[in-house]
């Protein structure tokens, strides 16, 4: 029998607005904290029902320093019952670190989501909004961006690092457009308020910093290699003619041509063409020889 069949039926509310309270948690005071909300004791396995498939267990860490055991048995004790569990956690020791990286071992492992509060009232408000949230689209917290020019201004410039909105007015009111921003220098920026180095830094590197890397400039260095030079042409060091190799020609900078190999080439009595008279090679020669194919 799979796990889903074992969970516990989900405990509907009363009223949806409800929050669904385990009888575990009377007394808390973090009940007193949950506002805009109602709230309502029903028997579930979680502390905190704030959806249908949401549960929440609330821990203290001054308490889990005295029962480490309690948690584990909490989730557990969960199984598969809701699709999204929480382990909302109460920050009320002052070392807090190890416990913290403790616990979040132990919900990785479980597929629980961590979240830490540092009071009642911030764990309240975790708990409250939860709820308000349960039937809203997820785009709703996700921020809105017009479509007029002053607003994608500010959302491209508040991309770079340390520039914040008010930067964009004072970037915008100084150069009037997007196109005057890019050209600035870097003497321009640093005469704005509230332009330092580190921020003047950012933005010129958004501008100025080439999207090239290593590799592109390798391959246009092969690209120059392979033109053809005006007078000469230029040849891979691979190429071959007949049995040897061609001398190359340098072309990174200074296209100086490099000494050629020495040949092993032994041409036959007959001449191949009128214009080339018969070369008999005894002995290997090394030749420097410009080629004109012109």
């Amino acid at each position: 029998m799979s796990s889903s069949t074992n969970a516990p039926p989900v405990v509907v509310p009363a009223s949806g607005n409800n929050i669904i309270i385990s009888p575990l948690q009377r007394g808390n005071q973090v009940l007193q904290c949950i506002r805009n909300v109602g709230q309502e004791f029903g028997d579930i396995v979680a502390d905190y029902q704030v959806g249908r498939t949401t549960g929440v267990l609330f821990l203290s860490l001054r308490y889990h320093r005295l029962h480490p055991e309690y948690i584990h048995t909490r989730i557990e004790r969960l199984g598969h019952s809701y699709n999204l569990r929480i382990l909302l956690i109460l920050c009320d020791i002052t070392e807090h670190r190890d416990s913290i990286r403790e616990l979040t071992k132990v919900c990785l492992i479980n597929n629980v989501t961590v979240i830490v509060s540092f009071s009642f009232d911030e764990a309240g408000h975790y708990l409250s909004t939860f709820k308000q949230f349960e039937h809203k689209p997820p785009d709703l917290i996700k921020e809105r961006v017009d479509k007029d020019y002053h607003s994608i201004l500010r959302t491209t410039l508040t991309s770079i690092g340390k520039v914040n909105k008010t930067d964009v007015e004072t970037l915008r009111t100084s150069f009037g457009s997007f196109a005057n921003i890019s050209r600035a220098t870097s003497d321009q920026l640093q005469n704005l308020p509230g332009f330092g180095q580190v921020k003047v830094k950012n933005v010129k590197n958004v501008f100025d910093k080439p999207f090239r890397n290593n590799a592109t400039r390798s391959l246009s260095l092969l690209a120059s290699q392979s033109q053809t030079i005006p007078g000469r042409t230029t040849t891979p060091a691979s190429t071959s003619y007949g049995k040897g190799k061609a001398s190359t020609l340098n072309t990174a900078s200074s296209f100086v041509r490099e000494t050629s190999p020495v040949w092993e080439i032994e041409l036959d009595d007959e001449p191949t063409s009128p214009s080339i008279p018969t070369v008999n090679f005894k002995d290997s020669v090394v030749f420097d020889i410009d080629l004109d194919l012109n």
